[in-house]
């Protein structure tokens, strides 16, 4: 029977002869694209990661100073039913606290994002009527990661004036950096903000006649500001333009007040003019120095690390001018270029290693340096073709690409080396140089085509899906595939016409005399092995059952363990949120937090701590809550510390709870990846329970976290509800405030300006505003009672009318915050995963609880954070794994017009796994996303050796070689190649593998999977293939 044959191979001749005859335009060609490629790098943007766009559009509203349940009523419930309507938007979610809302859209992936945000954009214009007045201008974006700050600083001036420290900042600095190239905006926030305060005498109001709201519409009414229309006047036309503004504290304080009598007098008898600050209830600290928060976000398309660079070099420039220094300092917080420059110069570094391990494999197989630089050849060039082509696509260089090619770097020389080992094996055989290129090109040159389409078969599926994994992975896929394909083309085309013309007659050097001996002996040792084996049927069959028992006992390892979706990153953020007692004024907060301060800052490990006192800073936008406090730790760099960021966070939760502060509660977790939102949850875990009431919902969530607490990989377990607010509620009393003549709008003026205060205008001077609040004497709304006397009209013709008069006030339990999924609400309960833990084991902990939990009819219990994830990225990799063998399979079979031999193949491929449970277990590796990638990349790098082994077998038959001495005779001439190509992509990979550094923690459990699934199957490979191939084609 005629063997099939491999199709292709004399047009592959053909290339080779052409690249042969051509040496002068194949190395200038080569060249070329080498001064291209490095002049494309240098062209590429730098990032951490690719660019993710998640399909969500966020909506947020203030209207400070509103209570949680007004702000659902009056806002979030109408904004809702008017988004829930945008097209394709699948989720709406909302988030509602005292003065604030936000509500989440989220579309399927592949939704025109920037279209979402038009057709988003223009919902929220028709909302806006059904809205209250005195909200301010909604805010709408994409919750896009490139809005992550570049960079964080703390301005401080210990020996100044607070407000003016704020003023210069707002003003002056921060409007340096705003013309820089890439910088999109420059955020401030924290410290203490000017404020022109009028505070009025209550008995001198009330004896004359008056109220604060009367003040409030005077000042008002004062500050004028508009267009006057045009005048005509000795032919020329002018613009006319009205002014009132309020330009200075005299005019303010002169302003004129009309009393019920009609006389008039001015402000300043019956008020104080105070030019001071807001209420300070945000505190912003560096290292316990008290200073103003300022933030610089980049364009999203822009280089993190040249923006960064220029913004340094503005701060060295202004302080070259002066405009910095003396009693100005500014400290870095948070600088993201740090982080992305060492992940990125250890990725880079990784593949360097890489390469020069893999070109040390190929001389000491070669023992010629000539020989192994021409192999050598092929990864420089595979590397700047893929720069070409990642400038051309748009992509950036981050830890994926690099990481892409620092994967590839041991797999480019695999073609190399199989071509060049046939030619010099050609040489050896005495054909001349030129003629010896050629004739091994035909040989090769279908195995390298093979090996090569299977590996992009593997993998290719991966550029073409969508979600989280697609956006994280592709740019990846993009380097190995460009990499892979430039490598192929320089075997067929640089090596042979090099390789052609290096001479074999040369007397071989002491190493290549000492490593032909060791190949030597192996290749007989091998041969007499695989002899042995073929002639004993009983002997294959126990070689097949015991790598089917180990692929048995290695199978649950990956498909039962440790589980979760991507592996932590430790950029040595530590974040610690902070909680009192519902109450708790912020300087008894203060307190609590200046303790934990100064424990963490004796830490060697800590570089930075910057503290938040009494809420948090979102930008510019501030949220102020008294007992509550948010902090970022900074490391030292991983290679200056002995511990991981959870390591020092088990220690440092012990340490904490022996300061024994009673009623603070700590919470530390890992910063998450910068820019992947694995869910929509808030934290590891998360647990939604939706119903119709409320308190029903509240005492499930209790029951739930009470019963979470008993899984031991748990921490930092709460629930949304759990907090109430003490809220005063001034009850107005409808009937009496129309009987004395006024109106509820009235009333809830005078209570506004008793607690808070009203702003009522601006006063500006230059380019600076700045707002006027009208507010009561601090002294005078303390407490109940004296907010009972707070007078709301003073009307000579009805008596004064104080507020008791009018409303009951009490104090009630309110929501802290009210968490709305698809226009209900909800109840939302959190927890971290410990790092000694993962998500696979406390998911099926958690599933045990909700299976035994008792719940009320109408509450639903839903997974809404990363379990989710996690189970579509199973599924997901499931069939993607199965994809890439069936088009392995079927690109083997158009490769070789038969289904037999690529069924041969094949069959080796599951036995990868028993090298990957290996490492699995050895190394106690979680399994994750970028660990089933690795196995997916291994269905189509496993089959290389196979390839060559059939290859060869089939060559050998065709001239006539009988079926077992073909077995016997391929596997003897083939183990050189087999065992180059496994070990030089090893030893590419072992630096990636082994990598400790920073960024190292993402693609390690690939390199990992790949080092030890190849080493393993070019083991099991040259064992069960030329079994599998002695039993298929025994009909032969």
């Amino acid at each position: 029977m005629k063997q099939p044959e491999l199709k292709g191979s004399a047009g592959l001749g053909e290339v080779a002869a052409w690249a042969i005859h051509h040496p002068v335009g194949v190395v200038m060609i080569a060249m070329a694209l080498l001064v291209v490629g490095i002049f494309s790098l240098s062209r590429l943007p730098v990032d951490l990661l690719p660019h993710l766009i998640y399909p969500e559009i966020r909506v947020r509203i203030l209207d400070p100073g509103v209570a949680t349940k007004v702000m659902e009523d009056s806002v979030t419930r109408q904004l809702e039913e008017q988004l829930a309507i945008v097209e394709d938007a699948i989720s709406v979610r909302s988030r509602t606290v005292e003065g604030a809302v936000s509500v989440d859209l989220a579309f399927p992936y592949g939704k025109d994002i920037d279209i979402a945000l038009r057709d988003t954009s223009t919902r929220l214009d028709r909302a806006k009527r059904f809205l209250p007045d005195t909200i301010r201008p909604p805010i709408i974006y994409k919750l896009d990661p490139a809005q992550i700050p570049v960079m964080e600083f703390v301005v401080s001036n210990p020996l100044g004036d607070p407000v003016a420290l704020r003023d210069w900042v707002d003003y002056d600095l921060s409007r340096w950096f705003l013309n820089l190239p890439g910088v999109a905006a420059v955020e401030v926030g924290g410290g203490m903000r000017r404020e022109i305060q009028v505070i009025p005498d209550p008995a001198r109001l009330a004896g004359l006649g008056l109220s604060a709201a009367d003040l409030a519409d005077t000042l008002n009414e004062g500050h004028v500001e508009q267009s006057a229309g045009r005048v005509e006047t000795l032919g020329r036309e002018y613009a006319g333009r009205t002014t009132g503004r309020f330009t200075s504290m005299a005019q303010i304080e002169a302003m004129p007040v009309t009393l019920p009598d009609r006389s008039i007098v001015p402000l300043s008898q019956l008020a104080e003019v105070v030019d001071g600050h807001e209420d300070a209830r945000l505190r912003t600290r560096l290292d316990g120095q008290p200073g103003v928060k300022m933030t610089i976000q980049k364009q999203p398309t822009a280089n993190t690390v040249e923006v960064a660079e220029q913004v340094k070099a503005r701060f060295a420039w202004l302080a070259e001018q002066g405009v910095l220094g003396g009693e100005h300092h500014v400290r870095t917080v948070a600088d993201q270029s740090v982080y992305i420059r060492d992940a990125l110069n250890n990725a880079t570094q990784a593949a360097l290693n890489g390469a020069m391990l893999a070109m040390l494999v190929v001389y000491l197989f070669l023992g010629n340096l000539r020989r192994a630089l021409i192999i050598g050849a092929a990864i420089p060039l595979s590397v700047v073709v893929t720069f070409i082509l990642m400038g051309g696509f748009g992509l950036t260089l981050n830890i994926m690409t690099l990481g892409g090619l620092a994967l590839g770097v041991g797999m480019v020389v695999d073609s190399a080396i199989v071509m060049l080992e046939n030619i010099h094996r050609h040489q050896r055989e005495g054909e001349p140089g030129l003629q010896a290129g050629v004739h091994a090109a035909r040989e090769v040159g279908s195995a390298i085509i093979a090996s090569t389409s299977t590996n992009l078969a593997a993998i290719i599926p991966f550029l073409f899906i969508s979600g989280l994994i697609g956006l994280l992975f592709k740019e990846l896929i993009f380097t190995i595939v460009s990499a892979i394909v430039a490598a192929m083309v320089v075997a067929l085309t640089l090596a042979p016409t090099l390789a052609a013309r290096v001479p074999s007659h040369k007397k071989p050097s002491a190493v290549r005399r000492a490593i032909d001996a060791v190949m030597h002996a192996l290749q007989r040792g091998y041969a007499a092995l695989l002899h042995w084996i073929l002639h004993y049927r009983t002997v294959q069959l126990v070689i097949l059952a015991s790598l089917g028992s180990l692929l048995a006992l290695a199978a649950p390892v990956l498909l039962e363990g440790k589980q979760i979706f991507l592996p932590a990153m430790d950029d040595g953020r530590v974040r610690v949120s902070i909680s009192a007692d519902p109450g708790t004024p912020i300087d008894v907060m203060d307190r609590s937090v200046q303790r934990i301060e100064k424990l963490l800052a004796q830490q060697q490990e800590v570089h930075t701590v910057f503290s938040i006192v009494g809420g948090y800073i979102f930008g510019r936008s501030e949220r102020q809550v008294s007992n509550r406090t948010s902090m970022v730790v900074q490391m030292v760099p991983l290679a200056e510390r002995a511990i991981s960021n959870d390591a020092w966070i088990k220690k440092m939760r012990g340490a904490i709870g022996k300061l024994k502060m009673a009623g603070i509660k700590v919470r530390m977790r890992s910063g998450n990846i910068r820019g992947v939102r694995i869910s929509r949850g808030d934290d590891d875990l998360t647990l939604r329970i939706a119903g119709s009431d409320q308190r029903t919902m509240e005492q499930v969530a209790d029951r739930l976290s009470t019963e979470l607490r008993s899984i031991k990989g748990l921490r930092n377990i709460t629930h949304s509800a759990e907090e109430k607010r003490q809220e005063l509620v001034i009850q107005i009393d409808h009937a009496r405030t129309a009987a004395l003549g006024l109106t509820a709008e009235e009333v809830a003026e005078a209570a506004q300006i008793a607690l808070n205060g009203v702003v009522v205008t601006q006063y500006v001077k230059g380019d600076r505003s700045h707002d006027i609040r009208l507010r009561l004497p601090k002294s005078g709304h303390g407490n109940v009672a004296k907010l009972n006397s707070v007078l709301v009209s003073a009307d000579p013709d009805r008596g004064p009318i104080y507020l008791s008069e009018v409303a009951q006030i009490e104090l009630a339990a309110a929501p802290a915050e009210i968490l709305r999924d698809n226009q209900r609400r909800m109840v939302e309960v959190t927890a971290s995963i410990t790092a000694e833990s993962s998500l696979s084991e406390v998911s099926t902990a958690v599933d045990g609880i909700l299976a035994t939990l008792p719940r009320p009819k109408q509450v639903a219990i839903y997974d809404g954070g990363a379990g989710k994830a996690l189970q579509e990225s199973k599924h997901l990799t499931t069939l993607l794994l199965g994809l890439a063998l069936f088009l392995v399979f079927v690109v083997m079979s158009v490769q070789y017009e038969s289904l037999r031999n690529p069924l041969i193949i094949l069959l080796s491929v599951p036995f990868t796994i028993i090298g990957v449970a290996g490492a699995v277990t050895w190394l106690k590796l979680p399994i994750s996303m970028p660990l089933w990638l690795g196995l997916i990349m291994l269905a189509g790098i496993v089959v290389n050796n196979a390839i060559v082994l059939v290859e060869y077998m089939e060559i050998l038959r065709r001239r006539g070689t009988e079926r077992m001495a073909a077995i016997v005779q391929a596997g003897r001439v083939r183990l050189r190649p087999v065992l180059m190509t496994t070990l030089t992509t090893v030893a590419g990979l072992t630096p990636l593998a082994m990598g400790a550094g920073e960024g190292s923690e993402m693609l390690r459990p690939l390199a990992i999977t790949i080092v030890f699934g190849l080493s393993s199957s070019m083991l099991v490979t040259l064992l069960v293939i030329p079994i599998f191939y002695s039993l298929f084609s025994r009909r032969d």
